[in-house]
């Protein structure tokens, strides 16, 4: 979905909204007696939750989907279990889709649902620990009977003992009421309750006035080789819209008017970290005039980079599914030999495999972007949970002095830009590059504005066409490895080209013609001319924001910078001044990091890990940078981390 914003770009209010009530004051003129009251909102977090079978990342994304085509700021939190089908009404099995969405900038999924949707036992028992009293809870009670209850540990129906009371609950039979409404389509109650997530959206959609017309559309080609079960799921959809519009027990809906102010003008999109990752690539292929070819082997959460490319051969992608990881990353490398932007997928356990191969990538200086999207570890560790732990891992995880810039988006849309970023890097300068992403950005979705093809760089290279050296007595040669005099790149010379034939490798290449060597001389010089080439990537210095003069700074880098950046807003609005930096270049730091860094009294790094970039912090630098860390899975909370920062400033 797409919409147009003409608008121009407005700061927000200082605050990113996620530790504020919905504002409810602001109501439209009475109106008929016999029409719904509607209530503006600024925002709304609502929360899907049920069984892995339930369909709520679907539930989840087509509300998401409407709500950007409408033109909110929005910001999404897909969790769901490891397992294909994890066991029915358990509390590991419980899947869930968090949606923030509102009409000035925000920057997060939200610290607590307004809104949670449960539609078993499981899925409240999960939940409601997250649920601030007061907020609103549809529940499917056609699951609550006693041995789903008593499954999560419900001795009693939450429904009648109270524990709901501080809460305003909505009892809905979302089963039965499916069921009925399909009932002229003769589906078994089995199969028409398998709509039941269509009702719930149906009914939130009238909610919050989101619009139908993509989500039938999106029914009708999803299920178009079956078109009764796409009428029916429509029927389903409709059937929560027409509950929502006649119930009593719904006496309220709201509106949350589109984000007009906080974006440029343009034409944007909804888009996930991993398909404006797709995109950054092709579109990196693109202005460097190459073919793409990605070779990769499945592996959550960076699948879908592989299944998206796979869709556009029109725009000569070749896309690769090898039996393993090893083979994968030699496609690709061999790939990059033949004169392709090559790239591979993976996620850490991934990285471990490949990295005798990137080392090889880094001793034949071949350009190659390993996109690693991190989760949760070590070993199998957490499949379908974020995590920042795979730093030191892509810094330093290869034998010898084997040297790889490193770079990380901050949000799912700058995924895009963070691609083209790291094309660049390894197109100019020949080396592998780190793509270091996480799951979190990966799954996450918000706004993201369409760029114009004249606005992307050009990444177009030269390759080698002939002799680039003359030996003393006058005869002109190929030197494989002679380098660039301002990038210490080697030549990129595509085989089969005459005259350029010459030796690749892992043992250590001597340095200008590439024959093996065993000089330690020669080896002391190449290791040190390899490093000096990753030393001096052009990256832009490190941007600061700091209005007040602040004493404390805050440094992030990859997915904490929607948290921060929140917590920030939030500490600035009670008048505590803090300043906030964010890295993209993690290998080369920015040049002038070290310099920003000794501004300031304290240096506090929130990570999701236990402290790897404050680790090479203190190690560059001698900076005493103060590590904040968490690793359970989950993104950082904004008010968790406004209270850690406050400490901070206070102590």
């Amino acid at each position: 979905m797409t919409s147009q914003v003409s608008s121009p770009a407005e700061q927000a209010d200082g605050n990113d909204g996620d530790n504020r009530p919905p504002a409810g004051g602001d109501q439209r003129p009475p109106a008929p007696p016999a029409a719904k009251e509607v209530r503006r909102l600024d925002r709304v977090i609502i929360r899907f939750a049920g069984d892995s079978g339930d369909g709520m990342q679907l539930t989840g994304d087509r509300f998401t989907s409407e709500t950007a085509s409408f033109g909110n700021d929005l910001s999404t939190l897909p969790n769901f279990p490891a397992e294909i089908r994890a066991p029915a009404g358990t509390l590991p099995g419980v899947s869930s889709f968090q949606l923030h969405f509102a009409d000035h900038d925000i920057l997060t999924p939200g610290d607590a649902p307004n809104v949670l949707v449960a539609m078993n036992p499981a899925a409240l028992r999960a939940n409601i620990a997250d649920v601030p009293r007061g907020a609103e809870i549809i529940i499917n009670t056609d699951e609550f009977t006693k041995r789903p209850m008593a499954k999560v540990g419900y001795e009693t129906s939450p429904l009648e003992d109270g524990s709901l009371d501080g809460y305003s609950v909505h009892p809905v039979p979302l089963t039965t009421l499916t069921v009925e409404a399909l009932k002229d389509f003769g589906l078994s109650r089995k199969d028409a309750g398998r709509s039941k997530n269509m009702f719930a959206l149906g009914l939130l959609s009238w909610m919050y006035h989101r619009p139908t017309e993509g989500t039938e559309a999106f029914l009708r080609q999803k299920f178009a080789k079956k078109p009764d079960i796409a009428e029916a799921n429509v029927a389903a959809f409709r059937a929560g819209w027409n509950f929502g519009e006649t119930t009593e027990d719904f006496a309220v809906s709201y509106e949350v008017a589109p984000a007009t102010t906080a974006f440029p003008p343009g034409t944007y999109r909804n888009i996930s970290g991993n398909l404006a990752l797709a995109y950054g690539l092709i579109a990196a292929g693109h202005q460097a005039d190459l073919p793409l070819y990605l070779g990769s082997y499945p592996i959550t959460p960076a699948s879908d980079i592989l299944h998206e490319l796979s869709r556009h051969k029109n725009f000569g992608v070749r896309t690769f599914q090898a039996e393993d990881e090893i083979a994968a990353i030699g496609a690709a490398l061999g790939a990059a030999f033949g004169g392709q932007l090559a790239v591979t997928t993976t996620s850490g356990p991934g990285v471990a495999l490949k990295s005798e191969t990137i080392g090889l990538a880094v001793s034949l200086e071949l350009p190659l972007l390993v996109v690693a999207i991190q989760r949760g570890g070590p070993s199998t560790g957490l499949p379908t949970k974020t995590e920042q732990a795979d730093l030191l891992q892509a810094m330093y995880g290869r034998n010898g002095e084997a040297p790889v810039p490193v770079v990380a988006p901050r949000t799912p849309a700058d995924c895009f830009d963070a691609a083209i970023d790291a094309a660049r890097i390894a197109l100019t300068y020949r080396t592998p590059v780190f793509l270091l992403s996480d799951g979190y950005l990966a799954n996450g979705s918000e706004p993201w504005r369409v760029p114009e093809v004249d606005e992307l760089p050009d990444l177009r290279v030269r390759f080698a066409t002939g002799p680039n050296h003359t030996l003393a007595d006058g005869t002109e040669v190929f030197w494989p490895y002679k380098r660039d005099p301002e990038t210490l790149a080697r030549p990129w010379a595509v085989p089969g080209t005459p005259g350029l034939e010459h030796r690749i490798g892992g043992i250590e290449k001597q340095d200008g013609t590439g024959n093996i060597s065993y000089d330690p001389a020669n080896h002391d010089f190449m290791v040190r001319t390899r490093q000096a080439k990753i030393d001096g990537i052009a990256v832009p210095d490190v941007e600061v924001d700091d209005p007040a003069n602040a004493r404390t700074l805050v440094l992030g880098w990859g997915s904490t910078y929607g948290p921060i950046t929140a917590a920030v807003r939030r500490l600035r609005a009670e008048g505590r001044p803090i300043a906030q930096a964010h890295l993209r270049h993690l290998n080369p730091f920015p040049r002038n990091l070290e310099e920003v860094l000794r501004r300031y009294d304290k240096v506090v790094v929130p990570e999701m890990n236990l402290g790897q970039l404050a680790t090479l912090i203190r190690a560059k630098y001698l900076v005493d940078a103060l590590p904040y860390n968490q690793v359970n899975g989950m993104p950082f909370k904004a008010e968790q981390l406004a209270t850690a920062l406050k400490e901070a400033i206070d102590d």
